[in-house]
């Protein structure tokens, strides 16, 4: 830490400087980490720039339904870099979501949800759900045919909730159909909810310092040997997996910046024209499939719950069993390099995820209502009864004695 005197005085009165030192320079990171681990890290630096891309756009968008789409041509036209803002922040969701999903998928392969990181988990749970509220209202904000119709159906799901569903319903709407009060609260929420998320990333970063982090192997650091500060080699690291995914963000932004897109949305929204297929961004598709795949629970004739609500219970339950997770995978081991059969069901279950993708990026008829249902099928499967079955039965490999014994080989640091 630096010896200036005015560096001194501040820490001594706030120990900010300490704090850094120890959390971003010293803090004992397993020495065995890859590249997969920085995707948190270029999650978080997305993060940054997506609010900061936002509060410009914020300052020339228009939230009134008579005026939206306008502002927003407008800033690609008339506002200096006002294209190259607009690109970077509509990409870089994009950009976010693979990081996340990434990010996500790694800690499903290599245990992270495991104890002690239940916590660390279900924040980033809460992270994924905060992360798709915000970026379906931000979808909605352009006010394109794409926004205004995808805002229509996503917001009438919850007139499936008996009871209460049609308060919810209009509730979001701010009246009884959809218009310039739903356009004016999801732009006030669009702009909120980031800064919710930067809030719950600062605790999941807490809990993640709290219990260390996991690795490759699964296993816990036993002493100062299996680890290493985290600057300056996970910083360089970090780097350049920054350089490389950046490289790929910008390409997309310079290149292909309408890529993730959808050209209806170029359209004004137009409440009495309804577009021929209804999609919702990319990174959704998988649940739309899910949310599409039930048909109607009926017991003796009767319908005992609507296609519509168990659709939405189980679009809901996909992402809420993950919080489950932690308890449902008993099995001591955390890392599927030692867990030869979990590996094979998380790769199909891995596949099984890009099928409801691509169901859900087409028509629900004919083979592809089959494939949905088949795929949703298999997603709760994996959960409820497949990684359970799984911790009993499967008897893994034998795990390496400690991260230094399995990284050097045997060998002790400084010796051939």
């Amino acid at each position: 830490m630096s010896t200036h005197p005015v560096v001194k005085w501040i820490d001594e009165r706030l120990p900010v400087f300490t704090f850094l030192n120890h959390e971003l320079r010293d803090y004992p990171t397993p020495r065995n980490l890859n590249y997969w681990w920085s995707f948190g890290s270029i999650a978080g630096i997305v993060l940054v720039v997506l609010i900061g891309t936002g509060v410009m756009l914020a300052m020339q968008y228009t939230p009134h339904v008579n005026y939206a789409f306008d502002s927003v041509e407008r800033i690609m036209r008339d506002v200096n870099y006002g294209w190259l803002l607009r690109y970077l922040h509509s990409n870089g969701v994009s950009m976010f979501f693979i990081a996340v999903y990434i990010h996500l998928f790694r800690g499903l392969y290599f245990g992270s949800y495991k104890s002690p990181r239940e916590i660390l988990w279900a924040m980033g749970v809460i992270i994924l759900l905060l992360m798709m509220a915000t970026a379906f209202m931000g979808y909605v904000l352009p006010w394109g045919q794409m926004s205004f119709w995808g805002a229509t159906v996503i917001t009438n799901l919850f007139s499936a909730i008996p009871l209460v569903g049609e308060e919810i319903v209009n509730w979001l709407w701010g009246g009884y159909s959809i218009g310039n009060p739903t356009l004016t609260r999801f732009y006030a929420l669009h702009y909120l909810f980031p800064f919710l998320i930067f809030a719950v990333v600062f605790l999941h970063l807490v809990a993640l310092h709290t219990v260390k982090s996991n690795n490759p192997l699964g296993i816990d650091a036993t002493g100062p040997q299996d680890t290493i500060p985290f600057h300056p080699y996970y910083t360089a690291k970090d780097f350049f997996g920054f350089g490389v995914f950046f490289l790929v963000y910008l390409g997309f932004v310079f290149y292909a910046p309408d890529f993730f897109g959808e050209p209806d949305n170029y359209i004004p929204a137009n409440p009495l024209a309804t577009p021929p297929h209804i999609v919702p961004e990319w990174y959704f598709l998988p649940f739309y499939a899910i949310l599409r795949a039930v048909p109607d629970v009926e017991v003796f004739g009767f319908v005992l719950i609507t296609a519509k609500l168990a659709g939405v219970i189980l679009m809901f339950g996909s992402i809420l069993i993950l919080f489950f997770l932690p308890w449902l995978d008993f099995s001591k081991v955390r890392s599927s390099r030692f867990r030869p059969i979990f590996k094979q069901f998380f790769w199909i279950f891995f596949a099984d995820c890009l099928l409801l993708g691509w169901v859900g990026a087409n028509p629900p008829e004919g083979f592809f209502v089959i494939l949905g249902r088949i795929g949703t099928a298999f997603y709760f499967a994996y959960f409820i009864v497949i990684i359970p079955l799984i911790a009993y039965f499967e008897k893994p490999r034998p795990l390496p004695e400690s991260i230094s014994a399995a990284v050097l080989g045997g060998k002790e640091e400084g010796k051939s």
